[in-house]
C-alpha cells in the first residue's frame, strides 16, 4: 500500500495533498473504522504528509535561491517539490 500511495500522491499539488490529508486525519479522529481501514488511512496520511513536505522543501529552496539572487525555480514562478533523494533536503 505504501508504494501505491506514494505513486498516487506524485501528481498532487500542495493544496490537494494538504486538503486530502486533513480529510484523512478527520476520518481517523472520528473513529469507527475497522483496523484494516484505519491502517490504510494512516498509510495514505503518511504518503500525503511526505508529499506536502516535498512541496514545502521545494518552496524553501526557491526562496533561498531568490534571496541569494540565483533565481532558481520553475519558469512559471511556482514552487516545485524538492527532490527527496538530494542531499541536504531534510530540516535540521
Amino acid at each position: 500500500m505504501a508504494e501505491t500511495a506514494a505513486i498516487d500522491t506524485a501528481s498532487l499539488g500542495y493544496e490537494q495533498a494538504r486538503d486530502e490529508l486533513i480529510e484523512v486525519v478527520n476520518r481517523l479522529e472520528q473513529g469507527g473504522a475497522t483496523l484494516e481501514e484505519s491502517l490504510k488511512l494512516w498509510e495514505r496520511g503518511e504518503a500525503l504528509a511526505a508529499r506536502c513536505e516535498e512541496w514545502l522543501l521545494g518552496a524553501r529552496k526557491r526562496l533561498e535561491a531568490a534571496r541569494a539572487g540565483t533565481g532558481a525555480g520553475s519558469a512559471d514562478g511556482t514552487a516545485e517539490p524538492a527532490d527527496p533523494t538530494a542531499e541536504g533536503d531534510r530540516p535540521a
